[in-house]
């Protein structure tokens, strides 16, 4: 962890986009530390009172302070030059994310896909059994889930990424050093002992804030390729996340409700309005993402075993040949199985019936 990197998000006035465009100067934080009042004054010209504090050198005293209390918590930094702070909040748009994370757990932040799961605290069991298959059907593509680890829609969304083994974020409005709402402690837990991971860019001792809550939707939407509302009220907080995923240029996504179900209204405009796609399962996100192959193969797969658990023995048999050899005659099935030929012939029949197989020109068979 570097301090310079604390020290300079402590600088009163500067900002996230004018750190970002301070950068492109002055690559090494290090170096701002040390320069004279005259290079200072051209960098920042009449803003007095942050050449005053970088003069001063407080904020660096006061990153080094923060450094072993953050060791003692496990919490850590990721700094937007640095290799493992996640690329979406460099990307284009994204000026306003912070460029440092304070980070408890190890989770790939750059995983070939990201989905956030948003919506209501006040959620129902349609929303939390929606949610849940949404997420069981992701684990196809080991797509990483990223939330909130508020009641309702965000704790089910982490839930069911633990229970299917996928890796899960959870974006916190407060300093790692505590949980909140407190309830979820067990489940912060879970999901640091199985790899995922918690990130605030507020540091440790930072209390709860009601204002700091919907900024802190500005990094979950960020963090992925596309935004998922579950369900949510005609405001809140899960339409903040999706407006925002919108002014990024990244794909929202709503799971539309009953007309006269008020927590399914904001999911119902952001619907009408064009503002999200409607989702049914994960095969409408994989597709929408160009991520539509794996999905596919994941439920082929899935199918192709339901009806090979059907089959008789020595339909399986046959199936397993055809499936290792592509395209096989009649005589090379009855010469591999070791069955007779009436046998054979019986069970392709079967298998022709059922659809599982067909036969080619050439009396050739194949799986279907």
């Amino acid at each position: 962890m570097n301090p310079y990197h604390i020290a300079l998000t402590l600088i009163p006035g500067l900002g996230n986009r004018g750190i970002r465009q301070l950068l492109a100067l002055c690559p090494e934080p290090e170096a701002l530390f040390s320069m004279s009042h005259a290079q200072l004054k051209e960098l920042f010209q009449r803003h007095d009172s942050i050449i005053s504090t970088i003069e001063s050198k407080a904020v660096v005293a006061q990153a080094e302070q923060m450094l072993p209390l953050m060791e003692g918590y496990g919490v850590d930094t990721l700094f937007c030059t640095e290799a493992d702070y996640p690329q979406r909040l460099n990307e284009a748009g994204c000026e306003d994310t912070p460029v440092l994370l304070y980070r408890k757990g190890r989770c790939n932040l750059n995983a070939n896909h990201s989905v956030a799961m948003v919506g209501s605290r006040k959620c129902t069991d349609y929303g939390i059994c929606t949610t849940t298959r949404l997420v069981q059907e992701m684990k196809a593509d080991n797509t990483l889930i990223v939330s909130g680890l508020a009641y309702g829609i965000d704790t089910a969304a982490h839930t069911a990424a633990l229970d299917n083994g996928l890796p899960t974020v959870a974006v916190m409005g407060h300093g790692l050093d505590i949980v909140y709402p407190y309830q979820n402690r067990y489940l912060a837990r879970r999901i640091l002992d199985q790899g995922g991971a918690l990130l605030s860019e507020y540091p440790i001792h930072t209390g709860i804030n009601a204002a700091y809550f919907p900024a802190r939707n500005r990094i979950v939407a960020a963090l992925s390729d596309a935004t998922i509302v579950v369900e949510a009220a005609e405001r809140g907080g899960a339409l903040i996340t999706a407006n925002i995923a919108n002014s990024y240029h990244r794909e929202v996504f709503a799971v539309p409700g009953r007309l006269d179900d008020s927590l399914s209204e904001g999911c119902n405009n952001l619907i009408i309005n064009n503002k999200a796609v409607m989702i049914r399962n994960a095969g409408d996100l994989f597709y929408q993402m160009g991520w539509k192959n794996t999905f596919d193969r994941q439920r082929q797969r899935e199918e192709q075993l339901s009806i090979f658990a059907a089959l008789s023995s020595n339909e399986q048999a046959v199936v397993q040949l055809l499936t290792d050899n592509r395209e096989m005659t009649l005589d090379e099935i009855v010469a591999k199985s070791g069955l007779s030929l009436p046998k054979i012939a019986s069970t392709l029949m079967d298998l022709e019936l059922k659809n599982v197989i067909r036969c080619l020109p050439g009396r050739l068979y194949k799986v279907k």
